[in-house]
C-alpha cells in the first residue's frame, strides 16, 4: 500500500485514549491525520497533528474548522451530555460540508435484550445509561445520508495493553478478586483487528452498520479464566457475579454487513495474539 497518496484529511476525536490511539497509528501514515486529546501530555502537545479538547468545555466547531476533515472518527469519551452536544455540532459540519462520521457504538446498544445475540438491522435497546447514550447518538448521525455514516459497534476490546487486562493486573497484584460473570454470553474483538478494519472501510468508501465482533461466542466466565491463565501463574480470586438466572445474552454479530475473512476474528485469535 503506499502512504500518503489519498485525499483524505482524518480527524479521530479521542486519539490520546486507548483505541482513538491505536487508530491513530494504524492510519496515521496512509492518511493525513489529525487527533485529539484531553490530558496535556508531551508527546501530544509536540505533535502539530494533535489538538487539545475536553468535551466538557470547548467546542467540537473550532477543532473541524481548524482541519477540514473528509472523515471524523468519534472514538469520544466524557461527560454524555457534552458528548450529545459535540455529536449535534460534528452532525451539522458534516451535513455542510459532505464529510463522513464513523463512530464507535458499543453492543450495550442491545443490553436490554438477553435472549439472542444482535445483528446490524436489529432494534436497539437498551437498560443502561451507556448503552441508552449511545442509541441516542446512532440514531442522531443515521439521520444524515447514508453514505457519510459509519456505525461501528463494538464487543469487549482486548489487546496487550488493554485497559481491561491493565486492570486484572492491578487486582490480582493487590490480591483483590476478578469478577466474572457466567451466566453471560458475548463475543469480543482484538484492537489491532479493529484499525485494520477501520482501514479498510475507509478505503472502499464503506458505509452503513458494522457489527466488528468476533464470529463465534464465548461465555465470560470462561473467556475471563483464559487470559488470566496467560497474564499470571498466580491462583487468582474470582468474584462470581450472577445477574439473572439463565444465560444472558451480550454480542453483535455480523450478518448483513461482512468484512472479508482476512479481517474477521476468532475468540481464539484474540487469545492467541495476547500470549505473543
Amino acid at each position: 500500500m503506499k502512504k500518503n497518496l489519498s485525499k483524505h484529511r482524518i480527524l479521530i476525536l479521542g486519539a490520546s485514549g486507548y483505541i482513538g490511539n491505536a487508530i491513530y497509528k494504524e492510519v496515521g501514515p496512509y492518511f493525513k491525520t489529525f487527533g485529539t486529546y484531553r490530558i496535556p501530555k508531551i508527546e501530544f502537545a509536540n505533535n502539530k497533528q494533535f489538538f487539545q479538547y475536553n468535551v466538557e468545555e470547548d467546542d467540537v466547531y473550532e477543532i473541524l474548522e481548524a482541519t477540514r476533515p473528509s472523515i471524523i472518527i468519534s472514538a469520544l469519551r466524557g461527560d454524555f451530555h457534552a458528548q450529545t452536544i459535540a455529536h449535534q455540532h460534528i452532525a451539522e459540519y458534516a451535513q455542510d460540508f459532505g464529510s463522513k462520521i464513523i463512530f464507535l457504538s458499543s453492543a450495550n446498544a442491545f443490553d436490554a435484550y438477553s435472549k439472542y445475540p444482535s445483528y446490524e438491522l436489529d432494534k436497539t435497546l437498551s437498560h443502561s445509561i451507556y448503552g441508552h447514550f449511545k442509541i441516542k447518538i446512532e440514531n442522531m448521525l443515521l439521520r444524515l445520508p447514508k453514505t457519510q455514516v459509519a456505525v461501528l459497534r463494538l464487543p469487549m476490546v482486548f489487546g496487550t495493553n488493554c485497559p481491561r487486562i491493565q486492570e486484572m493486573k492491578q487486582l490480582i497484584a493487590e490480591d483483590a478478586s476478578v469478577e466474572i460473570f457466567p451466566n453471560l454470553i458475548m463475543n469480543v474483538t482484538l484492537d489491532k483487528k479493529v484499525t485494520q478494519q477501520i482501514h479498510y472501510i475507509i478505503n472502499r468508501n464503506k458505509h452503513g452498520i458494522f457489527h466488528l465482533g468476533s464470529t463465534d461466542l464465548v461465555h465470560h466466565d470462561e473467556f475471563v479464566k483464559h487470559i488470566l491463565n496467560i497474564i499470571t501463574t498466580k491462583k487468582v480470586l474470582l468474584k462470581h457475579v450472577y445477574t439473572t438466572n439463565e444465560d444472558r445474552y451480550l454480542a453483535v454479530l455480523p450478518k448483513f454487513n461482512k468484512l472479508p475473512k482476512h479481517l474477521q476474528i476468532t475468540s481464539d485469535k484474540v487469545l492467541e495474539e495476547l500470549q505473543k
